[in-house]
């Protein structure tokens, strides 16, 4: 036997190869059980449960740095600031000035007495001239807002009643229907008559008689006071006298919202005569949110002097509408457009069905184009 001397290169030269056949080894092993963990056997129908590795601190290598530490970020901040509160009653004041009328038979005067912030739509059910407790006719319009609402002046003028017992025009009557109520005389008028507003029903006057106010003042707050079930504003618009019988639909004198207008109309039987408390349906093409208004009942309304309505539709968005009304068993429908910050007017009468046609002129010339003789 042969002696070769080893020497320390010796040495390291076999432990490297040594090392480099482990290391060979090793991947062959790996990949003969990688080869059986991949393609199982095919008569076993089983689908092999897959590795999942779990990384412990055991099986990081004292040479890997440590995870980074997370940087604090504080986060960002937006300073945000708190839009108004929206009206509740989607309700817009007009754009233009009050009064206000485009066509010279108008006389939108007044603005409303309960502001946009607050519920000041009236009640479908208690408009002027309808029927109410049997046989009582209502001459305003009601408003619904909650007890202590600011009400304010429709109009500038002087107040002329600011207490109780306005209908009876006794200051003590603590029973009077209207309760406790401001009227003011206003500083304008209509076809030479005096125009006054009433505002009934108050928990609290702010005002005293005698006093000048402005419009959008406030007079008092809502309540529940005199004959009524529960919290709103009653008001009414007055022409001439200042009584109940001299009362008018405020719809046709209060200025209509941003984008809004007015349906006016005269809805009558075959003959000619008014129909009492009929019911009309306007439809929304666009929306076909439905609308019902029934036509005047009798006795103490008054109707226009020019459009002689029974029924008034007023906070109505512009745009196109189908009038239905239901007569002697037949089912009328009239489409009519309506406008903002303007009265679409329609008549109704019995089987002759809808016409679009405003009244005669009462003594007021209507404008027309001038043509000049060239064009001609």
């Amino acid at each position: 036997m042969r002696y070769i001397p080893f020497s320390r290169k010796h040495l390291d030269l076999a432990m490297r190869k040594a090392s480099f056949l482990g290391l060979a080894f090793g991947f062959v092993f790996a990949l003969s059980l990688s080869a059986c963990s991949v393609f199982p056997k095919a008569d076993t129908g089983l689908t092999p449960t897959p590795v999942i590795r779990v990384e412990t601190e055991a099986t990081l290598q004292e040479s890997d740095p440590p995870p980074p530490t997370p940087t604090k970020v504080p986060p960002l901040r937006f300073v945000i600031p708190t839009p108004e509160a929206e009206p509740i009653s989607d309700w817009r004041p007009p754009l233009y000035p009050v009064p206000w009328a485009i066509s010279p038979y108008d006389h939108f005067y007044f603005i409303r007495p309960i502001a946009a912030n607050e519920i000041n739509w009236p009640i479908a059910s208690y408009l002027y001239g309808g029927i109410f407790f049997g046989n009582v006719v209502h001459t305003g319009i009601d408003i619904p807002s909650e007890r202590g609402t600011p009400i304010i002046a429709a109009g500038p003028g002087t107040v002329v009643w600011a207490d109780w017992g306005f209908f009876s025009g006794w200051s003590e009557n603590k029973d009077d229907p209207y309760g406790k109520a401001v009227a003011i005389s206003h500083d304008f008028g209509y076809q030479g008559e005096p125009l006054h507003t009433v505002y009934a029903h108050m928990s609290r006057i702010d005002v005293a008689r005698g006093q000048w106010v402005e419009a959008g003042e406030q007079i008092g707050l809502v309540g529940a006071t005199g004959h009524t079930t529960g919290a709103h504003l009653h008001f009414e618009v007055r022409a001439g006298e200042n009584d109940f019988f001299h009362t008018y639909n405020p719809e046709l004198w209060i200025a209509p919202p941003q984008g809004r207008g007015v349906l006016v109309g005269r809805v009558m039987g075959e003959k000619g005569s008014p129909l009492r408390h009929y019911q009309l349906r306007a439809v929304s093409f666009e929306t076909g949110y439905t609308r019902r208004v029934r036509s005047y009942g009798e006795k103490v309304v008054n109707s226009d002097t020019f459009y002689q309505e029974n029924l008034v539709l007023s906070d109505l968005p512009a745009g196109w509408y189908e009038l239905q009304i239901e007569n002697e068993g037949e089912d009328f429908r009239q489409e009519i457009q309506i406008f903002p910050g303007q009265i679409s007017y329609f008549t109704f009468q019995g089987l002759k069905g809808f016409e679009l046609d405003l009244p005669e002129s009462p003594g007021i010339e209507v404008l027309t184009p001038i043509v000049d003789e060239e064009d001609e």
